[in-house]
C-alpha cells in the first residue's frame, strides 16, 4: 500500500505534477508527492513573506515552545513506524535508522532548551561623552522567511536541523525534501500540524523540475536558506542568491584518517568499519581515506577487510541488516566503475568490489590506490574505505590535506603530541582522537569549510543563524 501527499501549501488546491517515490532495496513504488510549479512555489513564498511581515500573527515563545515539545511526545508514540519507513524509504538499516529518530527527537528538545538560554546581550555605555546617561541592549528576532533544501540520507533527521529551529526562533519555513526521501519530511510536517503549528508556518512541496527549485532557492523574499546536498548544486544556488539572503551550505568530503604505529587496532577497526560502511558509506564525513603507518600497514588492512566481509548487505527493513543499499541504480554504476579505475591503477582489492544486485554493492577495501584515480581524489559517497600507507607523519598530514575538502578528520595514536599534532595541522573543521571522522552528536558544531560548505550546523548554531540580535539604546538623565 502507497501513500500519497498533496502539497503542503495553504490556498493550493491543484498539483503540477506527481512524483513517484520507490525503495532503493527492490525498487518498490512506497509513495508519492505532488509537484509544484513557479506559479504555486510563488504562491507559497507570499504565504510566508505576509506572514512574516504581520507580527501581530507571530507566534509567542511559549506557543512555539509548546508545539516542538507536543512534536517530540508525539514522534516518540510512533518511532517506530517513523524508523521502518525511513529504511524503506532511504535504504539506511533498520537500527540505524532507530538511532536516527531518536536522534531527531532529542533534536527537538535541543532546540527547546536553546531557546530557553538564548538571550541579548547588554552594550556597554556611560564610556564617553557620547555614551552618557544610555542603556544599550539586544534581544533576538527571526531573521524571516527559511527555505530549506534538504538531501536524502538522513531523511528526517536533516529535516529536523533545518525545520526546527526556524520554528523555535518563529520564522515561517517552506521545506524541499530530496526527491528520493520526501515521505519522511511530510510525515514529520503533518505531526507538526497535529501538534498546532499552523499550517503556514511550515509549508512543505517538491518543485516539478530544477528551474522551479532554483526559482524558490533564490527568491528575494527569502532572508535564509539552507542546503544540505551536493557542491555543484550548493555552490551554484549560493552564486544566484538574493542580495542580503543569508545561507549555510553543507555538502561533503573525503574525509581523511591517520592511524599511527602505536594505536590500539582491537578499538580502532570496529569503529573504522562502522564509520566507512554506515549507511552504505553515503554520510558526507564518511571514513573515505586512512593513511596507515607502513610499519603496520600490511596487517591493518588485512583485519580492516576481514572485518568487512562479515558484514550483512541487505533488505534495510530487517534486523540483521548491517549495510543496505545505495540511494538509485546510477550510484552502483559510479561506484563499480570507480573502484575498477582504481584497480586498473594499480590499486589492491583486498575486499569486495562487486556489484551485489542493482542497488547494493559489497563493502570494498583497497590498499594504496593512486593518489590521481577518483576514489583518491573525490568523495566516494559509497561503499569503499581506501587505506595508503605512510612512512612519517608529516607526509600522512600532508596527503590527508591535499584536496579541496575540509570536514571532519580523525587520528588514532596513544601518543598525545601525534594527536595534538593531527589536531594543528590537519585541514578540517572537527578532529576525532581515537573515533571515526562521521561522529556527531546533534547540539555540536558541524561545519563544511572550503569546498565543503559555508556556515556552521548543529541545532544551537542554526538557531543562531536563523536571528537577528536587535538593539535598543535608551537615554534617561536617570541612567
Amino acid at each position: 500500500m502507497t501513500q500519497h501527499f498533496d502539497l503542503f501549501i495553504p490556498g493550493v488546491k491543484t498539483e503540477a505534477g506527481t512524483l513517484s517515490v520507490y525503495a532503493p532495496y527492490d525498487r518498490q513504488l512506497i509513495g508519492s508527492v505532488a509537484t509544484a510549479n513557479q506559479e504555486m512555489v510563488d504562491h507559497a513564498l507570499d504565504n510566508a513573506q505576509s506572514l512574516f511581515n504581520n507580527r501581530s500573527r507571530w507566534l509567542k515563545a511559549d506557543e512555539r515552545l509548546a508545539i516542538l515539545k507536543k512534536t517530540a511526545e508525539l514522534m516518540t508514540e510512533c518511532a517506530e513506524t517513523l524508523a521502518l519507513e525511513a529504511a524503506r524509504e532511504g535504504g539506511k538499516p533498520l537500527v540505524d535508522s532507530r538511532i536516527e529518530v531518536a536522534r531527531a527527537i532529542d533534536g527537538l528538545y535541543v532546540c527547546i532548551e536553546t531557546l530557553k538560554t538564548a538571550a541579548g546581550t547588554e552594550i556597554p555605555m556611560n564610556l564617553n561623552a557620547a555614551s552618557v546617561n544610555k542603556l544599550a541592549f539586544t534581544r533576538h528576532e527571526p531573521i524571516g522567511v527559511v527555505v530549506a533544501v534538504s538531501a536524502f540520507n538522513h531523511p528526517l533527521n536533516l529535516i529536523i536541523h533545518q525545520v526546527a529551529p526556524a520554528i523555535a526562533v518563529g520564522c515561517p519555513v517552506i521545506v524541499k525534501p530530496a526527491g528520493d526521501t520526501p515521505l519522511s519530511c511530510y510525515r514529520f510536517v503533518q505531526l507538526l500540524y497535529q501538534a498546532g503549528l499552523p499550517s503556514d508556518w511550515c509549508q512543505c512541496l517538491m518543485t516539478q523540475d530544477k528551474a522551479v527549485a532554483t526559482h524558490l532557492a533564490t527568491s528575494p523574499v527569502v532572508s535564509f536558506f539552507s542546503f544540505i546536498g551536493s557542491a555543484k548544486v550548493g555552490w551554484m544556488l549560493h552564486s544566484k542568491l538574493a542580495p542580503g539572503t543569508r545561507c549555510a551550505l553543507e555538502h561533503g568530503g573525503a574525509a581523511p584518517v591517520i592511524v599511527t604505529e602505536d594505536a590500539d587496532l582491537q578499538a580502532a577497526l570496529p569503529k573504522l568499519v562502522k564509520g566507512g560502511f554506515y549507511h552504505a558509506g553515503q554520510v558526507c564525513v564518511s571514513v573515505q581515506r586512512v593513511f596507515v603507518h607502513e610499519s603496520i600497514a600490511e596487517s591493518f588492512t588485512n583485519k580492516l577487510a576481514a572485518a568487512t566481509e562479515q558484514l550483512c548487505i541487505g533488505d534495510p527493513t530487517l534486523e540483521t541488516t548491517d549495510v543496505g543499499p545505495l540511494i538509485r541504480p546510477g550510484e552502483v554504476d559510479r561506484i563499480e566503475a570507480w573502484v575498477n579505475e582504481a584497480i586498473d591503477l594499480g590499486a589492491q582489492l583486498m575486499s569486495g568490489g562487486k556489484r551485489l544486485s542493482e542497488t547494493t554493492y559489497q563493502p570494498t577495501v583497497l590498499y594504496n590506490p593512486s593518489d590521481h584515480c577518483k576514489v583518491s581524489q573525490q568523495e566516494i559517497f559509497g561503499p569503499v574505505v581506501c587505506v595508503y600507507s605512510y612512512s612519517n607523519m608529516d607526509e600522512a598530514i600532508k596527503r590527508a590535506n591535499a584536496l579541496p575538502f575540509s570536514f571532519q578528520a580523525s587520528i588514532f595514536t596513544k601518543n598525545i603530541d601525534s594527536a595534538m599534532k593531527a589536531y594543528s595541522q590537519l585541514n578540517a573543521s572537527a578532529v576525532m582522537i581515537n573515533e571515526h571522522t562521521a561522529f556527531r552528536v546533534d547540539w555540536m558544531p558541524f561545519a563544511g569549510l572550503r569546498q565543503s560548505g559555508l556556515g556552521v550546523g548543529g541545532i544551537p548554531h542554526t538557531i543562531r543563524d536563523m536571528q537577528i540580535e536587535k538593539m535598543m539604546v535608551i537615554h534617561s538623565v536617570e541612567i
